[in-house]
């Protein structure tokens, strides 16, 4: 054996190392603009979390465990509210259920190489705008990719968790309270934008509102509790969404 092949093994050992870098480091540049977009979000979430009993170790566990935004919003307000398991359990299942086709169509561009557990693992980060970004790579996806587009967002949200929190159990009780409408500005801040370009995205907003403004205050039915007005809302205006804006084939 020559000197040549002698190196060879260390020489393809190094170009691997340096070719998970680079797709760690390009996922993670992706990735940046993510985080700082979920911080204000989350720190809205660790506001309202600590402002409705819950500890502020507690709040910041739930970031820690979960990546779920709307989910977690509204898991987090159903325990606040003492509903019960089985309620919480539905609602966030048929909140987060699109995370489930999100990893299914992600699936499909991994490299056939992954293991079981580098799947489970990129699953747990997957979100709206990890997936938006992940779908538009026009090569296989790697491990190392999906690791660095979804360290950056994870730690904005939990960070941006934390601060909220804190921030919250430090300040005047008369603030803490104030700073309870930042939840509804945050949500406005969201759908707004959305709901003036699509017309779907209007209707279905509309379409939410009045089926669970009819929920909450016509007689007989307004009996119904949070969560299965939460869960009955989000599936009658999806229903709406589907049957008068179903997506235009390509």
């Amino acid at each position: 054996m020559d000197s040549a092949e002698q190196f060879c093994p260390i020489d393809q050992s190094l170009k691997y190392k340096v070719n998970h870098f680079n797709d760690f480091s390009r996922g993670f540049k992706l990735g940046i603009p993510i985080a700082l977009g979920y911080f204000p979000v989350s720190f809205t979430f660790g506001l309202m979390a600590v402002n409705g009993g819950i500890s502020v170790w507690l709040a910041i566990f739930i970031s820690f465990s979960n990546l779920t935004s709307a989910g977690q919003f509204a898991g987090t307000s159903l325990i606040i509210a003492n509903a019960s398991l089985f309620e919480i359990g539905l609602t966030t299942f048929i909140i987060n259920i699109r995370y489930m086709l999100m990893s299914l169509s992600l699936s499909q561009k991994i490299v056939p190489k992954m293991s079981f557990l580098q799947r489970c693992t990129i699953a747990f980060g997957i979100t709206d705008e990890t997936f938006a970004v992940a779908s538009l790579e026009e090569k296989e996806i790697t491990f190392s990719f999906m690791s660095g587009l979804i360290v950056g967002p994870f730690l904005g949200w939990v960070l941006g968790t934390a601060v909220g929190a804190v921030a919250c159990s430090i300040l005047p009780e008369q603030i803490q309270s104030a700073m309870g409408i930042a939840l509804y500005a945050m949500f406005i801040a969201l759908v707004v934008p959305s709901a003036k370009k699509s017309k779907a995205a209007l209707m279905v907003v509309l379409s939410g509102i009045l089926i669970s403004s009819l929920l909450k205050w016509l007689p007989y039915i307004n009996q119904i509790s949070d969560g299965f007005r939460i869960i009955a809302a989000t599936i009658a205006a999806s229903t709406v969404g589907a049957i008068f804006f179903p997506k235009e084939e390509d």
